[in-house]
């Protein structure tokens, strides 16, 4: 790497945080920060999970440990706070999304849905938002949905989450940012991860998605990596409360 494209987009010396780090987005992000140099720590539901990919990160030459937590939970939210140490980056991507129709959503439903997909981000801001305004440098990077912006089939409780994170972005900017701390939201197409099974388990689901993006495919990911180290790095310094679309042309077409 030439020293013009380090000084733009080497993390070495950060530290990140990123949840729902085991699998699927969030384990791709974590990989792309890592191998530019950051140290990571993941944090998700299942310790076995969490130790494969921890095991994952270390072939690549990168610096990781785990922490254990169901974000759903204000304890183990609290835990995570509390054990996490120093962060310069985090990545908000831990979800959940029961799928029902409107009218069948109960009230534990929904209050499991806000708990994971927009408390939990909003109460790790509130703990490491603050202290990287303090140190004057930061990044916080929230992952949205295209329900962040229009309705997307039965997932009405998560699309409200979702809207809700685009807010908590702009808002966390609007906090921070003259400290040094620049706050984005990453938006999704339809992606092949463990989080849309459901949906894709569903005949001629999958082709009918993927004719949608006008790259004329659904998203993997790995098509996260980039957008990633971007958003975590210098290179971002002037961009802030912003939602940036890695959706293959789906929210346009």
């Amino acid at each position: 790497m030439s020293d013009y494209l380090r000084e733009l987009f080497s993390l070495h010396g950060r530290r990140a945080l990123v949840t729902g780090g085991s699998s699927g987005i969030g384990y791709a992000m974590a990989e792309a920060i890592g191998r530019a140099g950051a140290e990571v720590v993941l944090v998700a539901r299942r310790p076995h999970q969490l130790d494969q990919a921890v095991e994952r990160l270390r072939e690549h030459g990168v610096t990781a440990t785990r922490i254990s937590a169901d974000l759903g939970a204000r304890d183990d939210v609290q835990h995570v706070c509390d054990t996490a140490g120093d962060i310069d980056i985090l990545v908000n991507d831990a979800g959940n999304n029961i799928r029902k129709p409107m009218a069948e959503l109960t009230a534990d439903d929904y209050e499991r849905t806000i708990a994971v997909n927009l408390t939990a981000p909003y109460l790790l801001g509130q703990h490491f938002g603050p202290a990287m305004a303090a140190r004057g440098w930061g990044r916080i990077i929230n992952v949205g949905s295209q329900q962040s912006i229009s309705a997307f089939g039965d997932s009405g409780a998560y699309g409200a989450a979702k809207a809700g994170i685009a807010g908590l972005t702009r808002s966390q900017a609007e906090a921070w940012s003259t400290s040094g701390v620049c706050v984005n939201t990453i938006i999704p197409g339809f992606v092949l991860t463990p989080l849309t099974e459901p949906a894709q388990a569903i005949p001629g689901r999958v082709e009918a998605l993927a004719a949608r993006h006008m790259a004329d495919r659904n998203g993997l990911p790995q098509d996260f990596a980039g957008a990633a180290v971007f958003l975590a790095g210098d290179a971002c310094g002037f961009v802030t409360g912003q939602m940036l679309f890695v959706d293959g042309g789906f929210s346009v077409h």
